[in-house]
């Protein structure tokens, strides 16, 4: 059972600061029946809601704080093809034709969230164009051959090899080695959709609860979930917590570790400088293990995102935590005022891949997106209101990937994940 918490505001971050459809929902009181429960009201439940309301179900969406409050407000931004595991690695664990799905679930994940932010015209800044970017000599290799892999095997052509020195053209900075623009890849300002979904199916009739935070559930027929103030009894339930799933559903929490990761957006930059270090606007990410990504918001910030922690609290100044690692790639922007800078909590999986599956005939979860969130989370919303209408191919595909519990359970994952994160960290920093 999780303990009373009181109900949180958004975090103080450029996102919150920059919200268009910012907008109070009640808090759930008294019994309420419906055909659906979803508990989160990140990408996944706001995904889901929308999904569900469009097909005419009766959806209720309880969120312990204000939609959006959690990784789904403060991420990156960044939607992109592919999957931590690759093509050849999805294949030796899952066999061609499921590791194809799972490729094209990456594709489709993509084209979705497009497709919601037209449909719904919900106003978040997408903007075209992902970069990876190699921060070795031996990363470049490698990034050359996923590209080749990916026009020969995957027939896909909207990704593009860059030299170092196109790389360095689009970037201003010759601290990489070459890359992989992902041509219709794309970044979006990450709470301003999620509030566009959660604002659009609250428009198709989606009951839509803050403050309404869950403390425990029964399973069966008609599971029944209970917040500080209320009950509802339905007929499909979906997790959609994350990182912040706690102790509230014991058997999903073993399969994801809750990570930290920080953000930073400086001042507005001058019109000559970002022409400089970024002219097409491309959101980045790089390839160490703790990834550093960074973008330009539309009104000209640096957003840099980099660092990780594996406790349960932030560092006391996330400011300068994170802006060692931009002032070492632009070391120009040092001059420039840190306006904002904040955290949030997402959810790993031991492989890296997202834990979508059943618990039982009418319990689902969503989670463990691993730095994918924007585009997977959201597609897991769609998976999981197909398989209430009846269509559970698209689970089913994600249930093939074999996903181990973390070792010692929730109370003794920290201590190895915390060790392993270390050993990698120090990996990054080696120039080989």
């Amino acid at each position: 059972m999780r303990t009373n918490k009181a109900p949180l505001p958004h975090q103080a971050s450029y996102y919150a600061a920059t919200a268009k459809m910012m907008r109070d929902y009640p808090q759930l009181k008294g019994e309420l029946e419906t055909d659906i429960c979803i508990v989160g009201g990140g990408f996944t439940g706001t995904s889901a809601a929308l999904h569900l309301a469009e097909a005419g179900f009766k959806v209720c969406l309880l969120e312990a704080n204000k939609i959006g409050w959690g990784a789904s407000g403060r991420n990156g931004g960044q939607l992109c093809q592919g999957h931590n595991m690759d093509h050849e690695e999805l294949t030796e664990a899952v066999g061609r034709h499921h590791a194809d799905a799972l490729w094209q679930a990456s594709v489709d994940s993509v084209e979705l969230v497009k497709n919601l932010i037209e449909k719904h015209h919900i106003d978040c800044d997408l903007s075209s164009g992902v970069l990876h970017v190699a921060s070795k000599h031996k990363h470049d290799d490698e990034l050359k051959e996923s590209v080749e892999y990916a026009h020969s095997t995957l027939n896909f052509d909207q990704v593009d090899y860059l030299t170092p020195q196109q790389v360095s053209e689009a970037l201003g900075t010759e601290h990489f080695f070459g890359g992989e623009l992902y041509k219709t890849g794309a970044h979006i300002h990450p709470l301003n959709f999620a509030l566009g979904m959660a604002n659009a199916a609250h428009k198709l009739g989606a009951e839509i609860y803050e403050s309404a935070r869950v403390i425990d559930y029964t399973e069966g027929q008609s599971p029944r979930v209970r917040t500080e103030n209320g009950t509802v009894t339905c007929k499909y339930l979906l997790f959609a917590c994350n990182g912040y799933l706690g102790k509230l559903n014991t058997k999903a929490a073993r399969k994801i570790m809750p990570i930290n990761n920080f953000i930073i957006a400086t001042e507005p930059l001058p019109r000559s400088l970002t022409e400089s270090i970024n002219p097409n606007r491309y959101a980045v990410a790089d390839s160490n293990f703790v990834v550093n990504y960074f973008r330009l918001s539309q009104d000209n910030r640096m957003l840099w995102g980099g660092g990780e922690n594996y406790t349960s609290k932030f560092p006391n100044d996330i400011a300068s935590f994170v802006k060692k690692h931009m002032i070492k790639i632009y070391p120009e922007l040092d001059r420039y005022t840190i306006d904002y800078s904040w955290g949030g909590t997402l959810a790993i999986t031991l492989n890296r891949m997202p834990h979508i599956a059943r618990q039982a005939d009418n319990i689902f979860v969503a989670q463990g997106y691993s730095g994918h969130g924007v585009a997977l989370a959201t597609y897991a919303g769609s998976l999981f209101a197909n398989a209430v209408q009846g269509s559970l191919e698209g689970v089913d595909v994600f249930e093939k990937l074999p996903m181990r519990d973390f070792p010692g359970g929730t109370l003794l994952r920290w201590p190895g994940l915390a060790a392993g994160m270390f050993y990698y960290s120090l990996r990054d920093k080696l120039p080989f």
